[in-house]
């Protein structure tokens, strides 16, 4: 049986100024909203996020970042936040931009115990800067080391009392690797079922990867809202 909290409030209270922290979701899209905004609430500073981006500017990690608390972020994406275009202007925010699957690789070889490995991706573009290249059968690669975090949040659609995690459709996205690359995952579900209940063909990440349950209600904002013209 996990650690199941009522608060998601004491559900975070274990991180500290200057933790890495990995956060789920693609865009507004699987995020730990409640997690997230009670993050928000403790203040924690100095932090370094890993997610593919940085929420937009009044939801998901662009509310730690309107609270000055993140100090750097590793992203592959950025485009929806104008916060974040301004503390990197204006040097309050260090940025290392990451090729969307080196992101992907890079954390799912730190949840499996990979240090590193070499990808194509990058080769010849700024992302290679001071990192080393080999040749692999007249190809270069360049190496990449592997992600891993203080604390991973994620977010899942059905979770068990032992912390078996089932995601929905999209909403999968960043989450298992996530899941499995953080010294400790706390995770948010939709709904909690019995153990057992669960269809152990569907289980997405398994319970040993996961440290801490709460069950919250979210609200799943959509980051632009596009509507058909009347004809």
């Amino acid at each position: 049986m996990k650690e199941l909290y009522s608060s998601f409030e004491d559900a975070v209270s274990e991180i500290r100024d200057g933790s890495t922290i990995m956060v789920g979701g693609f865009g507004l899209c699987g995020i730990p909203e409640n997690l997230i905004r009670a993050l928000r609430e403790t203040g924690v500073k100095n932090l370094t996020i890993i997610s593919n981006n940085c929420g937009v500017d009044d939801w998901g990690l662009g509310l730690l970042l309107e609270n000055k608390q993140i100090d750097k972020i590793y992203a592959s994406y950025v485009g929806e936040n104008k916060e974040f275009e301004r503390q990197v202007l204006n040097g309050e925010l260090e940025v290392e931009l990451v090729p969307q699957g080196t992101l992907a690789e890079r954390i799912r070889a730190g949840g499996a115990g990979i240090p590193a490995f070499y990808t194509p991706a990058g080769v010849g573009t700024k992302v290679a800067e001071g990192k080393e290249v080999r040749m692999f059968n007249g190809k270069e690669y360049l190496l990449e080391e592997a992600f891993q975090a203080d604390f991973s949040l994620v977010r899942a659609y059905k979770g068990d009392h032992h912390g078996n995690l089932v995601y929905r459709k999209t909403a999968r996205n960043f989450n298992p690797m996530i899941a499995a690359a953080g010294k400790v995952t706390i995770a948010e579900v939709e709904e909690l079922v019995e153990t057992g209940e669960l269809d152990p063909e569907s289980i997405h990440t398994p319970s040993i990867y996961v440290n801490k349950l709460i069950v919250g209600e979210q609200e799943k904002r959509i980051e632009r809202k596009t509507l058909a013209q009347k004809a």
